[in-house]
């Protein structure tokens, strides 16, 4: 039934021409066939003709629906792949957020630090001056014993 159609490249299905015979038709090879006068037997050739038509046609139309499966497959992996990447994109985004509020709370933190070391250097800078004040008061101090022992040696002598 469908002898006279085949399958060209890009799947389309295409009536399959027979080749034209060069040689001249005999009486042999001709079957006599006497027209009916309601002409019954056209009719049921040409309705053969549009059976095989219709059957094309369906095969056409499962082709296409095949096509449109595949099409509607490769379209749902690629919104699984594209959905797959959104999230992986998401989660890139939200390791880059938390990274850059830990460097803000790290800076933050750095800056306390500094401002306690500098506290601290303040702190030792004026332990410093308060030592090197009680230093001068006990060297002053350690002066005047000197020069008082000095005095009362230099006296007994």
């Amino acid at each position: 039934m469908f002898d006279k159609f085949k399958k060209e490249e890009g799947g389309e299905m295409v009536e399959d021409r027979p080749e034209e015979n060069t040689a001249e038709e005999t009486p042999e090879n001709t079957v006599s066939e006497t027209p009916s006068q309601i002409g019954i037997g056209e009719l049921m050739g040409k309705r053969a003709q549009l059976e095989e038509a219709i059957d094309y046609v369906g095969l056409m139309i499962k082709n296409l629906k095949d096509k449109r499966t595949l099409l509607e497959k490769d379209i749902e992996e690629e919104s699984v792949d594209i959905k797959n990447l959104k999230e992986k994109l998401q989660k890139v985004s939200e390791y880059i957020e938390e990274e850059n509020r830990g460097i803000s709370e790290l800076a933050e933190k750095r800056k306390q630090v500094e401002s306690e070391a500098d506290e601290v250097g303040s702190i030792i800078n004026n332990l410093r001056e308060k030592l090197s004040g009680v230093d001068r008061i006990i060297d002053d101090e350690g002066s005047r014993v000197r020069k008082i022992k000095e005095s009362r040696e230099s006296s007994y002598n």
